[in-house]
């Protein structure tokens, strides 16, 4: 079986990030203040991986943050020193997973977004 995560983040007054998972209808959701929008998709990512990291399946983790998407699959620069970190912790814990794929999507397909209420 294939698990597809969507994540979610969002910075400013309501910050936070979580994730919904397909399959199983699973989700998690934490408010974190005083973080950037980048830095909610990274904590999402992060959150989601280390929650499946144990499981022998696929996972497909679904992001509309087109630059987290592409800094943690090498494609693109990570200029602040807050993401680069936030990629450290990201890249250790995909080390884990063999079966792992970060993927881009648009906005309007992103189920945790739906379902986060951003």
């Amino acid at each position: 079986m294939t698990l597809s995560i969507y994540v979610d983040g969002s910075g400013g007054e309501n910050s936070g990030y979580g994730y919904f998972v397909k399959e199983t209808g699973e989700s998690y959701y934490e408010k974190r203040k005083g973080i950037t929008n980048n830095q909610a998709e990274y904590l999402a990512i992060i959150a989601a991986m280390e929650k499946f990291a144990q499981m022998d399946e696929e996972i497909i983790i679904y992001s509309d943050s087109k630059n987290t998407v592409s800094q943690l699959n090498h494609e693109y620069a990570i200029n602040s020193e807050q993401l680069r970190e936030l990629a450290r912790q990201a890249w250790s814990v995909m080390g884990k997973i063999p079966n792992l794929k970060i993927v881009w999507i648009p906005r309007a397909q992103n189920l945790a977004g739906k379902m986060l209420g951003s």
